[in-house]
Protein backbone atom coordinates (compact mmCIF):
# COMPACT_ATOMS: atom_id res chain seq x y z
CA UNK A 1 0.00 0.00 0.00
CA UNK A 2 1.43 3.24 -1.09
CA UNK A 3 2.39 6.05 1.64
CA UNK A 4 0.36 9.34 1.43
CA UNK A 5 2.49 11.87 1.07
CA UNK A 6 1.75 15.29 2.34
CA UNK A 7 1.79 18.65 -0.05
CA UNK A 8 4.74 19.98 1.06
CA UNK A 9 6.63 16.68 -0.01
CA UNK A 10 5.54 16.16 -3.56
CA UNK A 11 6.93 17.38 -6.55
CA UNK A 12 5.27 20.80 -7.73
CA UNK A 13 5.00 19.73 -11.18
CA UNK A 14 2.97 16.29 -9.85
CA UNK A 15 0.63 18.60 -7.75
CA UNK A 16 -0.40 20.78 -10.49
CA UNK A 17 -1.14 17.62 -12.64
CA UNK A 18 -3.31 15.61 -10.01
CA UNK A 19 -5.10 18.69 -9.54
CA UNK A 20 -5.83 19.24 -13.11
CA UNK A 21 -6.36 15.47 -14.50
CA UNK A 22 -9.91 14.93 -14.45
CA UNK A 23 -11.57 14.68 -17.51
CA UNK A 24 -13.82 17.75 -17.32
CA UNK A 25 -11.23 19.80 -15.31
CA UNK A 26 -9.93 22.23 -17.54
CA UNK A 27 -12.89 22.47 -19.28
CA UNK A 28 -14.60 23.72 -16.02
CA UNK A 29 -12.25 25.96 -15.06
CA UNK A 30 -11.72 27.66 -18.83
CA UNK A 31 -15.40 28.31 -18.63
CA UNK A 32 -15.38 29.60 -15.28
CA UNK A 33 -12.35 32.09 -15.98
CA UNK A 34 -14.69 34.05 -17.79
CA UNK A 35 -16.91 34.40 -14.58
CA UNK A 36 -19.43 33.28 -12.64
CA UNK A 37 -21.29 30.48 -14.78
CA UNK A 38 -25.01 28.64 -13.20
CA UNK A 39 -25.20 24.98 -13.20
CA UNK A 40 -27.24 24.02 -15.77
CA UNK A 41 -25.15 26.42 -18.21
CA UNK A 42 -21.98 24.63 -17.15
CA UNK A 43 -23.52 21.60 -18.14
CA UNK A 44 -24.63 23.10 -21.64
CA UNK A 45 -21.54 24.45 -22.26
CA UNK A 46 -19.50 21.19 -21.96
CA UNK A 47 -21.89 19.22 -24.13
CA UNK A 48 -22.36 15.57 -23.25
CA UNK A 49 -21.14 15.73 -19.34
CA UNK A 50 -23.64 13.94 -16.76
CA UNK A 51 -24.96 15.57 -14.10
CA UNK A 52 -23.34 13.26 -11.70
CA UNK A 53 -19.72 13.37 -13.27
CA UNK A 54 -19.92 17.43 -13.45
CA UNK A 55 -21.59 17.83 -9.67
CA UNK A 56 -18.12 15.30 -8.38
CA UNK A 57 -15.64 17.90 -10.21
CA UNK A 58 -17.26 21.17 -8.94
CA UNK A 59 -17.19 19.26 -5.52
CA UNK A 60 -13.38 18.58 -5.93
CA UNK A 61 -12.82 21.64 -7.19
CA UNK A 62 -14.27 23.49 -4.34
CA UNK A 63 -12.40 21.05 -1.73
CA UNK A 64 -8.93 22.24 -3.15
CA UNK A 65 -9.83 25.62 -3.14
CA UNK A 66 -9.85 26.72 -6.78
CA UNK A 67 -14.08 27.04 -7.31
CA UNK A 68 -16.32 28.55 -5.07
CA UNK A 69 -20.14 28.66 -5.07
CA UNK A 70 -22.51 30.71 -4.28
CA UNK A 71 -25.83 29.57 -3.16
CA UNK A 72 -28.42 32.95 -3.45
CA UNK A 73 -31.44 32.43 -1.57
CA UNK A 74 -34.25 33.69 -4.31
CA UNK A 75 -37.61 32.26 -4.55
CA UNK A 76 -35.99 29.86 -6.96
CA UNK A 77 -32.92 28.41 -6.00
CA UNK A 78 -29.82 30.28 -7.62
CA UNK A 79 -26.50 28.38 -7.64
CA UNK A 80 -23.14 30.06 -9.36
CA UNK A 81 -20.23 28.84 -9.16
CA UNK A 82 -17.09 30.63 -10.15
CA UNK A 83 -13.08 30.73 -9.20
CA UNK A 84 -11.70 31.38 -6.15
CA UNK A 85 -8.88 34.30 -5.40
CA UNK A 86 -6.23 31.13 -5.77
CA UNK A 87 -8.60 29.88 -8.89
CA UNK A 88 -7.56 32.63 -11.00
CA UNK A 89 -3.93 32.23 -10.86
CA UNK A 90 -4.43 29.22 -13.20
CA UNK A 91 -6.09 31.97 -15.61
CA UNK A 92 -2.55 32.54 -17.32
CA UNK A 93 -2.01 28.86 -17.94
CA UNK A 94 -5.02 28.09 -19.52
CA UNK A 95 -4.94 31.05 -21.95
CA UNK A 96 -1.31 30.10 -22.37
CA UNK A 97 -2.86 26.40 -23.30
CA UNK A 98 -5.29 28.22 -25.22
CA UNK A 99 -2.65 29.55 -27.33
CA UNK A 100 -0.59 26.72 -27.82
CA UNK A 101 -3.66 24.61 -29.38
CA UNK A 102 -4.55 27.51 -31.41
CA UNK A 103 -1.08 27.55 -32.88
CA UNK A 104 -0.89 23.76 -33.14
CA UNK A 105 -3.89 23.63 -35.14
CA UNK A 106 -2.63 26.10 -37.31
CA UNK A 107 0.50 24.00 -38.00
CA UNK A 108 -0.86 20.63 -38.06
CA UNK A 109 -3.54 22.03 -40.79
CA UNK A 110 -0.27 23.01 -42.62
CA UNK A 111 1.10 19.56 -43.17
Amino acid sequence: MAKVMAITDQCPMEIGLNLLSGKWTLRILWHLSKGPVRFNELQRLLGSVTTKTLTQQLRELEQQGIVKRTVYAEPVLKVEYSLTELGTTIQPVLKSLCTWGNEYQKAVSIV
